[in-house]
């Protein structure tokens, strides 16, 4: 029964026609991860302003400092924490937004990081600095799978594309605010207090005011329906049906019943099951991979420019100039996300990436670094929304969460120890070094999405996990 109740809610989401109240979740979704973000990409911009502070001296860093043993020292444990954090959390509780509802773990993670890093942000010692740095990278690692999980849901298919777009312009939209913040405050002490921490702090006041305007977002009706949650489930769908309709004007076209998902819990084991393993396989590597990319420029990008001859006040303000690109990326993508098939989008994104990268290592000109930034991270953010989007569309419904989670766990873990390669490259080989790096990287992402991955534009979520 549940089975046929899931098909029924599941076309009857697909068969809706664009409207303010579709769009209007997808404001509020992204909203909830515009902090999220906030904290993410922080890290790179705050970099110069911690170590002034003094935080990072084997004496401050305490068991931290043991971490030098595999040339992980400074501010690399900040980095490495960071996502070491991510790791966890995707990893141990990727799966509770199938156990408990997308809803609850969507509002709660956000409340668990924006206190952590509001506490991480008093600290005066690296050690203390680094552990509330991993508490609240469980929390937003959390966050991050949810809100793929959420949106794919929620979404009519063939719109699925441009709601991604959207809820990443929204949230990369903040990055040009992080790196603007750090310009102006980090090289001051505003109050006595030094500019980092307010940095920080600004992040976490601003969540606070999300967390309040998120309380109105619906549970996904097609968990409900899939837990046996039938009544809830028929009563949300039925309310944004009634909503679509008044601003319309118009009836709702029948719905195409969907293929029927199987109802219960689902396991962690069934995403390597025959059905799942190939793409359980293929995303692992690719986020391996892409995250080399993505955040061995993102996270490095101000002192990748004093490599290239930047002082470290321009830097900061060349960095600055590159982060407002981030949004423009997914903004471009509102143009072609449900026109173009998915894994091209990705594969190009790449393509542009490591190129880019590459260019990037060979001038010297600041005006052209400034633009190779610009590209790299139009390409970027492009590859982004459409993974992004991507990765949720391969499992059904009763894995959806977890299946993200551990494949999106080892792009944090890549994480952690790509930010020790792009440092150790970069004092052994310079700028080439690091773009060679990412450039290989972005091959072995290519190859995997290219081989490998399903086509998913226009598919229904049931038929593509079918």
């Amino acid at each position: 029964m549940s089975e046929i109740a899931s098909a029924r809610i599941a076309a009857r989401l697909d068969r809706l026609p664009p409207s303010r109240t579709i769009w209007k979740i997808v404001l509020w979704i992204s909203l909830g991860g515009v902090f999220e973000f906030y904290d993410l990409f922080f890290t790179a911009y705050v970099a110069p302003g911690m170590m002034k502070s003094g935080l990072f001296t084997s004496q401050s860093l305490g068991f931290f400092a043991s971490l030098d043993s595999i040339k992980i020292a400074g501010f690399g444990t900040f980095v490495f924490s960071t996502f070491a954090g991510l790791w966890v959390g995707v990893v141990l509780f990727g799966h509770m937004a199938d156990r408990y509802g997308r809803r609850p773990v969507f509002t709660w993670s956000l409340v668990w990081y924006v206190a952590c890093t509001a506490i991480m942000a008093f600290q005066h010692s690296g050690e203390m600095l680094n552990v509330w740095r991993f508490v609240a990278g469980v929390g937003f690692a959390v966050q991050l799978v949810t809100i793929d999980t959420y949106i794919s849901e929620l979404i009519p298919g063939a719109e699925r594309g441009r709601a991604f777009s959207v809820n990443q312009f929204i949230t990369f939209a903040v990055v040009p605010l992080v790196a603007l913040l750090a310009w102006l405050l980090v090289p001051l002490s505003p109050l006595g207090i030094d500019g980092w921490r307010w940095v920080v702090l600004i992040g976490s006041m601003g969540a606070v005011l999300v967390w309040l305007l998120v309380q109105g977002i619906p549970e996904s009706p097609r968990w409900l329906a899939l837990q046996g949650r039938t009544d809830e489930a028929e009563a949300i769908m039925a309310a944004i049906e009634q909503r679509v309709v008044a601003e319309t004007g118009k009836p709702l076209p029948p719905a195409a019943l969907a293929h029927a998902e199987e109802t219960g819990r689902g396991h962690f084991a069934e995403i390597f099951s025959p059905q799942y393993r190939k793409r359980t396989l293929m995303l692992s590597v690719f986020n391996m991979a892409q995250v080399i990319g993505f955040y061995g420029f993102a996270a490095w990008v101000p002192t990748l420019l004093i490599a290239r001859g930047i002082t470290v006040t321009h830097s900061l303000e060349y960095s600055f100039i590159i982060a407002i690109a981030n949004p423009l990326g997914p903004l471009l993508g509102v143009l072609f996300a449900d026109r173009i098939e998915r894994k091209l989008q990705i594969m190009l994104g790449l393509v542009v990436m490591g190129l880019s990268m590459l260019a990037f290592a060979l001038v010297d000109n600041p005006v052209t670094l400034i633009a190779l930034g610009v590209v790299f991270t139009l390409a970027a953010n492009v590859m982004s929304y459409a993974y992004h989007n991507y990765q949720a569309e391969l499992y059904p419904t009763r894995i959806r969460s977890r299946a993200v989670g551990f494949v999106y766990s080892w792009s944090r873990i890549a994480a952690a120890f790509a930010g020790l390669a792009v440092g150790y490259l970069l004092h052994a080989g310079g700028v080439l070094a690091v773009a060679m790096f990412i450039a290989i990287a972005m091959v072995v992402g290519i190859a995997m999405i290219g081989i490998f991955g399903p086509q998913t534009k226009g598919v229904a979520l049931e038929e593509i996990s079918h």
